[in-house]
């Protein structure tokens, strides 16, 4: 009897410890949900837009959702989070508790299980709201983001008569779906990146599988997992580190705004670039010869789309060479100039009291210097800045004497024609800068030497597999069909030689349609 009183207050006094412990183990998850809480604030540094909503399910479970505000979708998370919690009985505590939450919201939502507190902050940082509940070491991710998005619209520096109108925004996930809207096949492949320390910016690479070459991808997969930045605010971060010379003054990465130019491009084998909060996609490999086309040109007829093409040459060579030309002309070569033309420049040049060299020079500086500064200043009154520039300044410098009129027509005309290729603008008005000098200080002798030095640089240039000047330096007759002569669509069959792909054919053999329709 004795033996049996002790096993029954043995037994009595094991279930009052568990019992007690059960309810010590109780008050400590209520203090870990608290604990857990701070954690988050402190890691934000106890920034005043992260949200702590603390609430509790049917059955009195304490439960929190820790969100960035102006990030998330707030109406989306009292609907589908917390009114749906607050009506349900969990009816337990741990992981039992959170799950069911889970199956409770998942209807309404997208939620995923956080793999760790980096994992739930980064998820915080991209719009994610954290669902804790009251004695669970899990955390849900509940999918509300909601920033702000400009609508697609027709880009400013690629407008177009004829053709889509619709070009990329900030939002990298508009963009993709601008992208498979185009590119309906399974053989596009999208991989995922982050990229800067502090702005954890997203980064896409897209291309075909079937089309783009293996090695290059891989060779811009590896560059831009190397890059180790503190942040990345546009797409032009990126292209500084994909270039192969990053001192080089010439474009080595191509960039669009426009959805239907990157997915031709991307057909071609190339490879695109996104990256959230810039409307700017990079396409790699690049050449020269993509900035004298147009997407006008494949709406138009190939007749129209040639004339264009080399009025756009014959412009950015005007543009380079013609200030030197004239300096060089009027110190040096004055005797090859026919003699109207000669009387005529004599006569605007007397009484002028700078060089001509020095004239133009200061010409061009001022026009440069007009140019920046209505780009900074507000819309209105940079257009009225370049109306008192080009006209009255111009025109008033002319009749006091200090330019001569044959100068300010130069420049002009060289100004203008300079952004008939937009894309190389900035490039070009470096070179008219230095063809000026080299014609001020070496004549016609100097500029020839330096257009053959510049044309050796261009033609030693290689980007990714592929020569600047391709196709014509090297030579390749099967994309010249495409290049400064544009063929009709029928007649271009295979990709460009001079972008590495593993497909080449893209236009269907006629042979094999007529077998097929018999």
């Amino acid at each position: 009897m004795h033996k049996l009183l002790n096993y029954f207050f043995d037994a009595f006094e094991y279930i009052f410890i568990q019992f007690d412990k059960l309810k010590t183990k109780k008050g400590t998850n209520k203090v870990d949900l608290q604990k857990r809480i701070k954690e988050y604030q402190d890691i934000f540094h106890h920034t005043c837009d992260l949200i702590v909503r603390t609430f509790e399910s049917a059955d009195g479970i304490p439960c929190a959702l820790i969100y960035l505000d102006n990030a998330v979708d707030k109406l989306l998370l009292a609907e589908s989070v917390i009114e749906k919690v607050q009506r349900l009985s969990i009816g337990t505590q741990g992981n039992q508790a959170i799950d069911a939450c889970e199956h409770e919201i998942v209807a309404y939502v997208q939620v995923d299980t956080a793999k760790d507190t980096q994992d739930a902050v980064d998820s915080i940082l991209t719009g994610f709201a954290m669902l804790l509940v009251d004695g669970s070491d899990k955390i849900l991710k509940v999918q509300c983001a909601k920033w702000f998005i400009r609508s697609p619209s027709e880009p400013p520096t690629s407008a177009v008569v004829k053709g889509p109108r619709e070009g990329f925004v900030e939002d990298i996930n508009t963009n993709l779906s601008l992208l498979r809207k185009r590119l309906k096949s399974n053989n596009l492949v999208i991989e995922q990146t982050q990229i800067g320390r502090e702005t954890n910016t997203q980064v896409r690479i897209c291309y075909l599988q079937n089309l783009a070459s293996p090695k290059i991808v891989a060779k811009i997969r590896e560059q831009i997992n190397q890059i180790d930045i503190d942040g990345v605010v546009d797409s032009s971060y990126i292209s500084a580190f994909l270039g192969h010379n990053r001192h080089s003054m010439f474009k080595q990465i191509g960039s669009t705004e426009k959805p239907d130019i990157a997915a031709a491009k991307i057909l071609e084998g190339r490879v695109a670039i996104m990256v959230d909060n810039s409307p700017i996609v990079l396409t790699v490999p690049f050449l020269l010869l993509e900035d004298l086309q147009n997407s006008d040109d494949y709406y138009s007829t190939p007749a129209k789309a040639t004339f264009l093409r080399w009025l756009r040459l014959i412009g950015a060579m005007v543009a380079i060479l013609l200030p030197g030309i004239y300096v060089a002309m009027t110190l040096y070569h004055y005797n090859v100039i026919p003699i109207k033309f000669l009387v005529t420049i004599t006569n605007s040049i007397q009484g002028i009291p700078l060089p001509p060299f020095l004239e133009t020079l200061f010409i061009i500086l001022l026009f440069e210097t007009l140019y920046e500064a209505s780009l900074r200043m507000p819309r209105y009154l940079g257009l009225a800045l370049s109306v008192v520039g080009a006209l009255i300044l111009g025109d008033t410098a002319v009749k006091a004497g200090l330019i001569s009129s044959p100068a300010v027509l130069i420049v002009a005309v060289t100004g203008v024609m300079s952004y008939t290729i937009p894309e190389q603008s900035s490039q070009i008005s470096l070179l008219r800068i230095i063809f000026t000098f080299v014609g001020g200080i070496l004549g016609l002798y100097g500029m020839i030497v330096g257009a053959m030095i510049l044309i050796a640089y261009l033609v030693n240039m290689n980007t990714y597999q592929s020569s600047y000047l391709a196709p014509f330096a090297p030579y390749i007759s099967n994309d010249q069909k495409d290049a400064l002569i544009k063929k009709p669509t029928t007649s271009q069959i295979t990709r460009p030689n001079s972008i590495p792909n593993i497909n080449h054919r893209r236009l269907a053999d006629e042979n094999d349609n007529s077998n097929n329709d018999s």
